[in-house]
């Protein structure tokens, strides 16, 4: 019985977030509109579980290029109203437009001069009255078992904001690059943010075409490399020497040991710009299924090598 309850409420909560998208209109659009153009900060603030929700859409606005802060309806009228300018928009949500400590509010953020967009499922409630915008949230059932804690109209809520920052990702123009700046400390940051310079390797092993394979080898386990790049006579780089190039050349011998590199090495091999994203260099190493990237500057001189353990190390993989 109680997993047919749980499925129940699936699908109550999946319908109430289909019937959303009617409501994506000129309402919705003067709200975005409000938001965009925005000179202060949008300030967001609910009581409860949907002021849960508030805090998670004031934070997917500022990660996304929309500076906003949550405040909380209660600490509000004592003090905290004072972070609240006539530049800003305020997002007021609840589900009734009634609850005590908002309405208590409301007075007060309309003497700001704060444009008010409200989250509500009551358009003729005492929230609704004082708003600029309307945006509608109303659920036809909540799906809670006792019909008493909000289910289904905080999901609308939170799809509700969601919507509204998807919007202004896109009339904002905001990047993967943007993103990346406010979130430095996590893996997707470094991915955005981390360039080939940042960690490729500037002592590794580069040799001439004419050295002997062998010398090259001590090269390499001296610089603790998978490879080494061989340059030509005007020092450009001409091929790179792996463990795999010798691999395929052992079955002529050991003699191989003494031959020049460039009868082994692989000519022409995959580079990258230094200036390049590392992620890029991830792209290129799993693509070709390789371990090892010769980097290039703007002017193609042979200035590091980027190893897949690099990266690995980067927090990139």
């Amino acid at each position: 019985m109680s997993l047919q309850k749980a499925k129940q409420l699936i699908r109550i909560e999946a319908r109430a977030v289909a019937d959303l998208e009617k409501r994506i209109d000129r309402h919705f659009r003067r709200a975005a509109d409000l938001l965009k153009t925005c000179r202060g900060r949008v300030v967001v603030s609910g009581m409860g579980k949907t002021g849960i929700i508030g805090r998670k859409i004031a934070a997917t606005f500022s990660s996304t290029g929309t500076p906003s802060v949550y405040m909380h309806s209660a600490e509000a009228i004592h003090g905290d109203l004072g972070q609240v300018t006539k530049d800003d928009v305020l997002i007021v949500i609840s589900n009734s437009g009634e609850t005590e400590e908002t309405i208590r509010l409301l007075p007060l953020l309309k003497r700001t001069g704060a444009k008010i967009i409200a989250m509500t499922g009551n358009a003729k409630s005492t929230l609704a009255k004082y708003s600029d915008v309307i945006l509608n949230i109303g659920v036809k059932e909540e799906g809670c078992p006792l019909g008493l804690a909000p289910m289904a109209s905080t999901t609308v809520a939170l799809v509700m904001g969601d919507a509204l920052a998807a919007c202004l990702i896109v009339e904002k123009g905001f990047k993967k690059e943007h993103f990346a700046l406010n979130h430095p400390g996590g893996s997707l940051g470094r991915r955005l943010l981390l360039k080939v310079h940042d960690v490729m390797r500037c002592d590794f092993p580069k040799v001439g075409e004419t050295r002997r394979i062998q010398e090259v080898l001590l090269e390499i386990t001296k610089h603790r490399c998978g490879s080494a790049c061989v340059v030509g006579k005007n020092g450009r780089l001409s091929g790179i020497f792996t463990d795999g190039d010798l691999r395929r050349r052992l079955k002529e011998g050991t003699d191989i040991l003494n031959r020049p590199v460039k009868d082994a090495m692989t000519k022409h091999p995959a580079v990258i710009r230094e200036d390049r994203l590392a992620e890029e260099a991830l792209r290129i190493l799993q693509s070709k299924k390789i371990d090892e990237l010769p980097v290039l500057n703007d002017k193609n001189k042979l200035v590091g090598l980027l190893d897949v353990q690099d990266l690995l190390k980067a927090g990139i993989m």
